[in-house]
């Protein structure tokens, strides 16, 4: 969260973190511990995630708690705030049977993977020629929705007005920041344009949805100035 760098700052003031960026990591000492501590996260939120010896666990966790500004807070929490940030759950919103461009990951397959003469690599054939494509090259695409009614939460069928099944929710749930319900999906194409209007079912009941860009609440992730 948006006080993380106070704290981690408080416990190593020599170490210079206005230079560190998101996603970059260190090894460092933390009140006298050694650690070794990531600018990162699962949350959409500035933040830190800090490896530490079996030995000093208690100790650290301890230490953190005695920051004014640190509260314990549970998978619940942390799966909402993913879910705002528009961030996958692995078994979920993907797995074994999605690529990166179904996803809207293509930016995780590296230049040196793309290039031409690149070595293989497991699922390359598929996952390449659909990286060079886009979009066309795949028969449906992750999206947000903005459901209306009770939140529509993994395995709801996503409709047309018609009836036909044109998608389905992997992950949902309402959104204590924006106030209202929110989920994400696979849509067939080309009805997985942003703000076209589904029907999504819940407990046996079609409630109207908007499909919507990602992320829901935008990320801040920190980067030097």
């Amino acid at each position: 969260g948006p006080e993380a760098k106070n704290v981690i700052q408080r416990m190593n003031p020599s170490f210079d973190f206005k230079k560190m960026p998101f996603g970059q990591a260190a090894n460092m000492e933390l009140d006298g511990m050694k650690c070794f501590v990531a600018r990162c996260g699962y949350t959409g939120e500035d933040g830190f995630e800090i490896f530490v010896p079996e030995e000093n666990a208690v100790k650290l966790w301890q230490k953190l708690m005695e920051q004014p500004e640190v509260y314990p807070s549970g998978l619940g929490a942390r799966d909402t705030l993913r879910l705002e940030a528009g961030l996958c759950l692995y078994g979920h919103d993907i797995d074994h049977t999605t690529t990166p461009t179904m996803a809207g990951l293509s930016w995780t397959v590296g230049k040196a993977r793309r290039a031409d003469g690149a070595a293989p690599f497991l699922g390359s054939d598929i996952i390449l020629p659909q990286v060079k494509e886009g979009a066309k090259s795949v028969k449906e695409m992750r999206v947000g929705l903005i459901p209306e009614g009770a939140p529509a939460r993994e395995g709801a069928e996503i409709t047309l007005e018609s009836g036909e099944v044109v998608g389905r929710v992997t992950s949902g749930a309402v959104s204590p920041i924006l106030k209202h319900n929110i989920s994400m999906g696979y849509i067939k194409r080309p009805h997985n344009k942003s703000g076209n209007n589904v029907m999504v079912k819940v407990r046996g009941k079609s409630k109207p949805a908007k499909v919507v860009k990602m992320p829901f609440v935008p990320t801040k992730y920190y980067k030097p100035e």
